[in-house]
């Protein structure tokens, strides 16, 4: 009994400490579904495997439980990765979809670069990684959306 109420708890305690983060990888997919729940995108420009900015701000604000419980109720959240490592190589059809998304919205390639827009693709606003806690950070995010 008190093997099958430990093995409860640890499923429900763990279940309700994590939360995934849903991220976007397509734009027109990401469009859609801000438009049908109302929400702004945050597109996020990282190189996850060499970029130590990008990996500060993953770690820092995008997967925490803070930033994902907040931003499933208030974004719709879309990534172009560029990693380097050959192990963490993307399709071909994906590293073709973030080349796109960079020639119209990070031309000068910074990295990390966070571009905040509405729900048809227009820019509300641009940041990068800050050194803010995590609910500040949401709140930079925010001044952009009106």
């Amino acid at each position: 009994m008190k093997k099958y109420i430990l093995i409860v708890l640890f499923v429900v305690l763990g279940a309700g400490s994590s939360v995934a983060q849903d991220w976007e990888t397509d734009f027109t997919s990401a469009k859609a579904v801000a438009n049908k729940k109302d929400m702004p995108i945050i597109l996020v420009f990282q190189g996850s495997d060499w970029c130590t900015p990008c990996i500060k701000l993953d770690r820092e604000v995008w997967n925490t439980n803070d930033f994902k419980v907040y931003a499933k109720e208030h974004y719709v959240m879309l990534q172009a990765d560029f990693p380097r490592r050959k192990r963490n190589a993307l399709s071909l059809e994906q590293t073709n979809r973030n080349k796109v998304l960079a020639e119209k919205y990070n031309r000068n390639g910074i990295f990390p670069f966070v571009v905040i827009m509405d729900d048809t693709g227009k820019v509300l606003g641009e940041t990068s990684y800050k050194r803010l806690p995590v609910m500040a950070y949401i709140e930079e995010l925010n001044t952009f959306i009106k």
